[in-house]
């Protein structure tokens, strides 16, 4: 997190409204950073103050306005409401996006499964039916990468999200998924999704290209979360080839303390 980020922050972080994850940041920041603790104690100072502020009653003709005005909506929101018609088109357009139409493929794999597993355990097992099974499962794992893929660059986080949960459902992921992960690692935006995707290729650290991408992001981080959560991927892997990045980023200028200690640990532990 920079200074920027940090001052764009600070007026959810007084009205307690900053996610979790993004408070925890910023205060982390603020600890390494006199000028922004500086400005959000005295933002802190001018906040008290307007909570002193006398609340002024309306009168009692912006009362009539205020409901002339509320009328006058709630009659504009009835007559733009969509009816049952617009709303079945709607649903349909959304089948036929790329997304909605794999969502629809990946739903009908998943059926083609049951009703072939239901055939199987009804009958006597076959070689046949068994490769049809096979079949069928490995164009599902394929349906589930295409979705991780589509939508792990999503604007929505939350979309984003859901991409990197799809890992959960892969027995194996190939190497585009892997990519998009560690791209998504180093490089998105939002530090709630960077640590569920490192969440996610921890699992898959049997992998050495997914092992080597961890290593290389270390130094490529900048939120003290993912940082110190980073670290400990690194220890619970016992990967000893981190210990060269985790030493240079203790050189780093600005480096939070707290992360500095935990990375001094985790060097510790790795030795």
């Amino acid at each position: 997190m920079n200074c920027k980020n940090a001052n764009e922050q600070f007026t959810e972080w007084l009205s307690n409204q900053l996610p979790e994850a993004e408070r925890l940041e910023l205060e982390a920041h603020m600890i390494g950073c006199s000028d922004c603790q500086q400005e959000a104690d005295s933002m802190q100072q001018l906040w008290r103050q307007m909570g002193t502020l006398p609340v002024p009653e309306p009168s009692e003709r912006m009362r009539v306005q205020f409901n002339r005005m509320l009328d006058t909506y709630k009659d504009t929101v009835k007559a733009e409401q969509p009816t049952w018609l617009d709303r079945f088109i709607e649903q349909l357009r959304t089948l036929f996006t790329p997304q909605g139409a794999l969502r629809l493929a990946y739903s009908l794999a998943l059926i083609g499964i049951g009703i072939g597993a239901g055939y199987w355990f009804q009958d006597k097992p076959t070689v046949a039916s068994q490769q049809q099974i096979d079949s069928l499962s490995l164009q599902v794992q394929e349906m589930r990468q295409m979705m991780l893929l589509s939508l792990i660059e999503n604007p929505s986080a939350s979309e984003r999200l859901r991409a990197v949960s799809y890992t959960d459902e892969i027995n194996q992921a190939n190497e585009r998924v892997v990519e998009a992960l560690l791209t998504t690692l180093n490089n998105d935006p939002n530090v709630n999704v960077r640590l569920v995707t490192l969440e996610a290729l921890a699992k898959l650290a049997d992998d050495s290209k997914v092992r080597q991408g961890l290593v290389q992001s270390l130094t490529q981080q900048d939120s003290p979360l993912v940082q110190v959560a980073l670290a400990d991927v690194m220890v619970k892997l016992q990967e000893k080839k981190s210990i060269k990045p985790l030493r240079q980023m203790l050189r780093q200028e600005h480096l939070n303390d707290l992360v500095k200690t935990k990375i001094q640990e985790s060097i510790k532990a790795l030795s």
